[in-house]
């Protein structure tokens, strides 16, 4: 899922859940017997007494909440946000708020919802740059560490060449050293029995006598 498709639901979410707000509150409203609003885009006009012989005595406007007092015929008996106790036609309460009066209250809330996501989205967009940032770092110091073992296999490759290498020129000065050793005393060896063989066949001096005179 993209980081846009998931700002998009996101949204959908916050606004389906801000219209659902205040359709609970309705609900939570239209429980209460006595409340009521005024219905229609126009004035309602308000009698004194429960049928159209009765005369008027003013005016309430679309969307006005009352509250409901009692009904006769057509005509409901109602107490306005001014305290004033008049007759209107029933016809002319619901037991909900109008769209009208409705609609600046769910445009705040559109509003504050939208902020709050706005929010939201800045403070998920920060933790995804840092945890992005921190999966770079560990990646580059991953591949650091690579590249350290391969040169470190490779030094250790050569150093056992170079090892081999010794051990043979070792072997090699060893087995030369042993022949000359092997030469040196067959050399004294053979001057030795030479000059053993020589020494008896040479002539011996012979001793003067002393004499007296």
């Amino acid at each position: 899922m993209t980081m846009q498709r998931y700002k998009t639901l996101m949204t959908l979410g916050a606004l389906l859940g801000a219209l659902a707000l205040p359709a609970q509150a309705q609900q939570d409203d239209a429980q209460d017997a006595d409340a009521r609003w005024v219905s229609g885009d126009l004035t309602t006009y308000v009698r004194s007494g429960p049928t159209d012989g009765y005369r008027i005595v003013g005016t309430l406007t679309a969307g006005d909440p009352v509250e409901l007092l009692g009904t006769q015929g057509d005509y409901s008996r109602v107490r306005s946000q001014s305290g004033d106790v008049v007759w209107v036609p029933s016809s002319d309460l619901q037991g909900e708020p109008s769209a009208k009066v409705q609609l600046p209250a769910l445009e705040k809330r559109v509003q504050d919802l939208s902020e709050e996501l706005s929010g939201i989205n800045e403070t998920w967009e920060s933790r995804m740059a840092s945890l992005t940032e921190t999966l770079d770092a560990r990646e580059q110091r991953i591949a650091d560490l690579e590249q350290r073992n391969q040169a470190l296999e490779s030094e250790s490759e050569h150093a056992s060449d170079t090892v081999r290498e010794l051990q043979a020129r070792l072997d090699t000065q060893e087995e030369d050293l042993l022949m000359r050793y092997f030469m040196y005393g067959g050399g004294v060896a053979g001057a030795g029995l030479l000059v053993g063989l020589i020494v008896p066949h040479l002539p011996r001096r012979r001793r003067k006598r002393d004499r007296w005179f």
